[in-house]
């Protein structure tokens, strides 16, 4: 029995995957055309006539078993496209029967059950094509996505980091994979520099800038936020979940008018969207409409009786007017669906805030950074109250000269005594505390450059438990970390070429970063000139800024609103 010469690796995970198709495979003419015009059809999406080419191939009595499970397989493929999960399986399983050897129709295989909400099984299926094909990137992508969906983050992040190596120019679904896996293991730098590596691969994925994003929101680095995101609704403009991002982005961004007009965007594309309805609802409440942001609220619990958004947000509404008990009520809903929600937390301890129970509110604002670090509202009625956000443990053993290592709710942070607003995050990539190992300062054309390598725990390897260690670049002058990057694991080092104002790092993943070492970062820069901006607050460039007045109290930096009539849903819209 013969096996084929090549797999085709799909490029993106969850992707199916087509045999390769010529007539060295083909039994007999007939079905080798047969079999092209199906594979031909399957790429323009004519797929029920991919289907019925590929049954037609199938009738050549005289297919060789491995050609003639291949051609099941892409029928199979064809079968799920179409959302005919039973035909599909059917075709793979007698495949498997034909020719056990042939690793895409368990990569292929894993990938209908994993749809199917069966990932123990899809997990089964990519072993074996890693075990039949130890090469085979789309499997270990696919098997990463797997294991990210059972909660095992490490894992995942190694078996994308394998497909990395595999794929290092064709990587995009890899680094997007793995950023958003770093992402769920709290280390949001890790991610921030995957995802960049991914739009630097393919500047028109949607997917990786919407990561990116995410990433910047974690990092509260809002206004890079909204570029990205606008770089990705550029390109899928028809996407409402995007737009409820971008209104979350704006709406930390302190751009109400942006957040409203984008919530409203995403319910013209879904009118049905709970979730934007919950976050319009919100918006309007925080600028005091707020029988249009009940009526809203009340909408979306209509549409989704289990929003914790909507009821979150009622809470918090009922609170802003004068109804605290009411708030109450719609705090044990909430509770009721899902307790481990920030906003949850967040929206009991401003009601718990108003009914006069200052020590439940504190816990509960605490309990809200706790699940989500970079709720800016929980974190803000905190500094309100001239409370600490959360409880500060100090690691002398952490701590090199100048240096300071305190732990804050899981998260480390290194202090450098002269100069207090400098907070280098020390994210983990092991197991362990940190230590600080060595902090160098540039001299030179690089001056005000600052180098902190610390242990950033112990991961394991192939050879077993290995030493991780990271650098954090650090711009003294503008007390900004610059990146973060991983400059060993075991005994494999990173490599550093400097420049005037860069630096090339070859990491030792095998991809190579190019870091700006002093470029203006944006979550800090100046505000341009009126001229130079668009109406929602990003470049002036971008064609979604264009045609819109900005109201008065959309301004940034207006500390103090005096009363006035509620504004109306066209008032917020259109400025007027």
């Amino acid at each position: 029995m013969r096996k084929p010469t090549a797999i085709r690796a799909a490029a993106v995970a969850l992707v199916l995957v087509l045999a390769p198709v010529g007539p060295a495979l083909a039994a007999g003419e007939s079905a080798a055309i047969k079999a092209q015009e199906a594979a031909s059809a399957l790429l323009r999406g004519q797929i029920d006539q991919a289907v019925a080419a590929y049954t037609e191939a199938l009738q050549d009595a005289s297919l060789p078993n491995d050609r003639r499970a291949a051609i099941l397989n892409d029928r199979g493929v064809a079968n799920t496209r179409l959302g005919q999960h039973k035909l599909a399986l059917d075709d793979y399983n007698r495949a498997v029967q034909l020719f056990p050897e042939y690793a895409p129709v368990y990569n292929n295989r894993g990938n209908t059950l994993l749809g199917l909400g069966l990932p123990q099984e899809a997990l089964k299926d990519f072993d074996r094509a890693i075990a039949l094909a130890p090469g085979y990137a789309a499997a270990y992508n696919n098997r990463a996505g797997t294991l990210l969906r059972l909660g095992q983050g490490p894992a995942a992040i190694r078996d994308y980091t394998r497909a990395v190596k595999l794929m290092p120019q064709q990587g995009t679904a890899s680094l997007t994979g793995r950023g958003r896996a770093l992402l769920r293991q709290d280390r949001p730098h890790a991610a921030m520099r995957d995802f960049s590596r991914a739009i630097a691969a393919d500047g028109r994925s949607a997917s990786a800038y919407r990561a990116r994003a995410a990433a910047a929101m974690e990092l509260e680095r809002f206004e890079e936020a909204i570029e990205d995101l606008s770089r990705a609704i550029a390109f899928e403009p028809d996407n409402a979940e995007m737009h409820v991002e971008r209104g979350h982005a704006y709406r930390f961004a302190d751009n109400a008018a942006a957040a409203i007009r984008d919530f409203t965007r995403a319910l013209e594309i879904d009118p049905r969207s709970s979730r934007a309805l919950a976050s319009r609802g919100l918006a309007l409440g925080r600028v005091e409409a707020y029988e249009e942001a009940e009526a809203d609220l009340a909408k979306a619990i209509e549409i989704d009786p289990r929003s914790v958004e909507a009821f979150a947000y009622r809470a918090w509404l009922y609170k802003q007017t004068g109804q605290p008990e009411l708030g109450l009520r719609e705090v044990e809903k909430a509770l009721r669906i899902r307790a481990d929600d920030a906003d949850v937390q967040w929206a009991k301890g401003e009601v718990e805030l108003a009914l006069g129970r200052t020590d439940d509110a504190i816990a509960s604002f605490r309990k809200a950074l706790s699940l989500k670090p970079a709720h800016r509202d929980a974190r803000a009625a905190l500094q309100h109250m001239a409370v600490a956000p959360d409880a500060t443990g100090e690691i002398d053993a952490a701590a090199i000269a100048g240096w300071r290592v305190v732990s804050r709710n899981g998260r480390y942070i290194a202090l450098l005594e002269e100069n207090p607003n400098l907070r280098v995050p020390l994210e983990m990539a092991g197991e362990g505390e940190p230590r600080l190992i060595d902090w160098e300062l540039k001299d030179g054309p690089l001056k005000g450059i600052g180098l902190l390598r610390y242990q950033a725990g112990v991961a394991e390897g192939r050879s077993g438990p290995e030493p991780v260690e990271q650098v954090a670049i650090v711009d003294l002058a503008a007390s900004r970390v610059v990146s973060l990057q991983l400059h060993r694991q075991g005994e494999k080092f990173s490599n550093w070429i400097w420049n005037e104002g860069t630096v090339t790092i070859e990491s030792i993943d095998g991809l190579t970063d190019v870091i700006e070492l002093r470029a203006k970062p944006r979550e800090v820069a100046q505000r341009r000139p009126v001229n130079d901006r668009g109406d929602f607050g990003g470049p002036s460039w971008a064609p979604w800024n264009q045609g819109w007045e900005q109201p008065a109290y959309a301004q940034r930096g207006q500390q103090q609103r005096r009363r006035k009539p509620p504004k109306t849903l066209f008032d917020l819209l259109f400025g007027n």
